[in-house]
């Protein structure tokens, strides 16, 4: 899967089962972690005049993601998530 534009594709970190305290969680009950893994980019984006502005992020970056949106897509029985590089909230060092 190669993303167009300025999309990303992610890989969400995955849920934590286990509190702090110790205490097991239904994984159904959890929410979606806000932290994932770059798995490609796309090219970048063009503006008004066709020049081609590329994005800012490469493989393997760990970013920090919106509680909601992106676009879910199913590879080889594994979830992906496809973002706009503008939807990514930042970036980990």
């Amino acid at each position: 899967m190669a993303p167009l534009g300025d999309r990303i594709l992610v890989r969400r970190a995955a849920k934590e089962v286990q509190t702090a305290a110790g205490i097991y969680l239904p994984a159904d009950k959890t929410k979606d972690p806000n932290e994932g893994e770059v798995v490609a980019c796309g090219p970048g984006e063009k503006d008004v005049t066709g020049q081609l502005h590329p994005t800012t992020l490469k493989m393997g970056d760990t970013v920090l993601l919106p509680e909601y949106g992106g676009t879910k897509i199913k590879i080889d029985d594994e979830e992906l998530v496809l973002f706009r590089e503008s939807d990514i909230l930042g970036k980990f060092d």
